[in-house]
């Protein structure tokens, strides 16, 4: 696992993580932890996850839960599109 002290946040394999997600990963430690230990494709899930909403609302509770699932041992998000595509 990479250390955690730096104020760098690992990118996804495409995208930057945007300063919401950002913000939100420095102010929870454990859900940082959990972000630094997963590939840069799996970021990548997430940050497309939480950018691809339209209304604030939805984004902040796509971040939330970002945290949330990260701490719970989700290595991508659930609901993303191509997750369940029969092509995968």
């Amino acid at each position: 696992m990479k250390s955690t002290s730096k104020k760098a946040i690992s990118p996804g394999a495409v995208h930057t993580v945007p300063a919401d997600l950002r913000k939100m990963l420095l102010f929870d430690p454990a859900a940082r932890a959990k972000w630094e230990d997963i590939t840069p494709l799996a970021r990548n899930a997430w940050i497309c996850w939480v950018i691809s909403v339209k209304r604030p609302e939805t984004r902040k509770q796509h971040i939330e839960r970002v945290c949330t699932e990260l701490k719970e041992g989700m290595r991508r998000p659930c609901c993303w599109p191509w997750l369940s595509s029969p092509l995968r």
